[in-house]
């Protein structure tokens, strides 16, 4: 179970209040999603940053983390910052995908903020689709 917060995990997972500008959530055998983040739903500066909680299973460990691989790679969510990368760089930590971590798994893998941010291809053409509805035009256009 992963719980997806509009939050900045580089900016000490302070809130991303905002509009979400595009949401899709992923799907499939095994994916469970909770949650009432919609497309123009505004993130709340000083309530709780959850917006949905994903939950999988499988029937081994390594099963259940690329389920979750899978599914964290379905999200496409513009607008604000969330938890998804940080997450996606914790399920490529050999001690994680080991099953060696604690309560202390945090505290000892700080390179787990040094993640990238790409935007996605899918993410990218969202982004566009919802500027030209928004805008009625491309405003990237020359």
């Amino acid at each position: 179970e992963l719980r997806i917060n509009a939050e900045d995990p580089k900016n000490n997972f302070f809130a991303s209040p905002g509009v979400v500008q595009v949401y899709q959530g992923p799907g499939g055998h095994g994916v469970r999603l909770d949650g009432a983040v919609y497309q123009g739903y505004e993130i709340p500066r000083y309530y709780d940053s959850m917006m949905v909680k994903l939950t999988v299973y499988g029937y081994t460990w390594q099963e259940a983390v690329d389920r979750l691989a899978r599914a964290l790679n379905g999200f496409v969510i513009l607008g604000v910052k969330t938890t998804i990368p940080y997450f996606q760089q914790i399920l490529q930590e050999p001690d994680f995908i080991q099953m060696k971590f604690d309560t202390s798994y945090i505290d000892t893998h700080p390179q787990l903020l040094e993640y990238l941010e790409e935007e996605r291809e899918m993410e990218k053409i969202s982004r566009l689709v919802a500027e030209i509805n928004a805008y009625g035009y491309n405003p990237h256009a020359q």
